[in-house]
């Protein structure tokens, strides 16, 4: 039976993408090199039940902004693990869907450290640390995380967690919309084909934050 290490390693990266900009491509281009990842799926969401209070962009423009975004890194696939099914969508039931796709490999789920500090509020969070090779967390500015209040709530997490070091990155999707209903400069902040689609669709230009 093959080891831990013999299995190829899958990053999970799910988010909104709304849209995807260079903070999240130099993430998941660090996670990748940092914990020997050979495939990063980035995992779009399509109805986030926590930003019901702002208009999502329709989720068939969101997966042209997410291809557009990471089709220069072979390491990178888009995933419809959640595009394609009904709600509600746990991050646990779709890593087992993924597990259940990729049976020889070794998922390894990606998120910030504030992702961390929540996870025993989110469905079956012990779910998640069993089936996860690892957990890979990427240190943010806002504090490091209570190792020790975690372990006491979720047992068998310290042991999964590897932290993945990148630089303190101030630029986020809000800020894009912002930026772009603002009609303030904007390009820099997103792959050149990201904001050409910005453009061509006419997007954010009536933000709602």
């Amino acid at each position: 039976m093959a080891g831990l290490n013999q299995l190829k390693r899958i990053g999970i990266f799910g988010g909104t993408f709304d849209p995807p900009h260079l903070g999240h491509l130099i993430l998941a281009s660090e996670a990748a090199f940092q914990l020997e990842l050979g495939t990063v799926f980035w995992v779009l969401t399509k109805n986030p039940p926590h930003k019901l209070r702002r208009q999502i962009t329709p989720v068939e423009i969101r997966i042209e902004l997410l291809k557009a975004a990471i089709s220069q890194d072979r390491r990178f696939m888009l995933s419809r693990v959640e595009i394609d099914r009904p709600p509600p969508h746990f991050a646990v039931d779709t890593l087992h869907m993924l597990q259940a796709s990729q049976p020889n490999a070794n998922l390894v789920y990606l998120m910030g450290g504030d992702s961390l500090h929540e996870l025993p509020t989110w469905h079956d969070p012990n779910g998640i640390i069993k089936i996860c090779a690892f957990i890979g967390v990427m240190r943010r500015s806002g504090g490091a995380a209570d190792l020790e209040a975690l372990e006491a709530k979720l047992p068998g997490i310290r042991n999964k967690i590897r932290w993945v070091e990148t630089p303190i990155i101030d630029i986020s999707s809000s800020l894009v919309r912002q930026k772009v209903c603002q009609g303030t400069p904007y390009c820099y902040y997103v792959p050149p084909a990201v904001a050409e689609l910005v453009e061509k669709y006419h997007l954010y230009l009536d933000s709602n934050e």
